[in-house]
């Protein structure tokens, strides 16, 4: 049995490896934890990490990519029964937590020894949520709550765009502001200029309550 039939024959345990490893990576970064280090904290042999991956940075890579092929939209509304307003803020909701997990040390390893790596991943991200984006915009406008005559492409990208600025971390200590400020305002400024009448109700209806879930992040 190669490699790629093991994985798939026992692919349930390699998805709880996965999970487990990344908490791992965001706890203690990656340079400092060895495939010794990671099956002793997994409670598994070495023998076994090594039926699925050859080495750390194969383990990375398969992490990301379990990441990217986990989608985002079923995440946040899997049992929800939400309109496109509510996805929209329970996937940015899920994207920010996301993001502000990834310490500057984490960042800086990604960065320096899996550039490559990180950038066909980020390259893919970015691409699946442009996507959810793009989805969400014709979801609401069939529903009656975005504008008919706004362009679905140029709102997702700048959308997007906007969501990873607010990540830099220059920009709180800078204002003196909370990311959870920043936040509000990003998004109250997003719905209010593609939102119709009736999007807008309920953006007001549905506000204070949409905002204090913003201060659990």
């Amino acid at each position: 049995m190669d490699e790629q039939e093991y994985i798939e024959a026992h692919d349930e345990k390699f998805e709880t490896i996965l999970a487990k490893c990344k908490e791992l990576f965001f706890e203690f970064g990656i340079r400092s934890l060895s495939m010794d280090d990671i099956s002793r904290k997994l409670g598994i042999s070495k023998k076994t990490l090594y039926n699925y991956v050859s080495n750390k940075e194969e383990l990375l890579r398969h992490i990301l990519d379990r990441d990217n092929n986990h989608s985002l939209l079923n995440c946040c509304i899997e049992g929800k029964k939400l309109n496109a307003i509510d996805i929209l803020f329970e996937v940015s909701i899920r994207v920010s937590e996301e993001m502000q997990r990834i310490s500057p040390m984490l960042k800086f390893e990604l960065e320096k020894y899996y550039s490559e790596l990180v950038m066909s991943h980020l390259q893919k991200k970015q691409q699946m949520i442009m996507e959810l984006m793009q989805q969400n915009m014709k979801s609401g406008i069939a529903e009656g709550l975005f504008r008919k005559e706004i362009s679905i492409d140029l709102i997702a990208a700048l959308y997007v765009a906007t969501l990873s600025e607010l990540h830099k971390p220059e920009i709180c200590k800078t204002f003196d502001i909370t990311f959870e400020q920043i936040f509000e305002v990003m998004f109250e400024n997003h719905i209010r200029a593609i939102a119709t009448p009736e999007g807008l109700n309920y953006f007001e209806t549905r506000k204070q309550a949409i905002f204090n879930t913003s201060h659990q992040i």
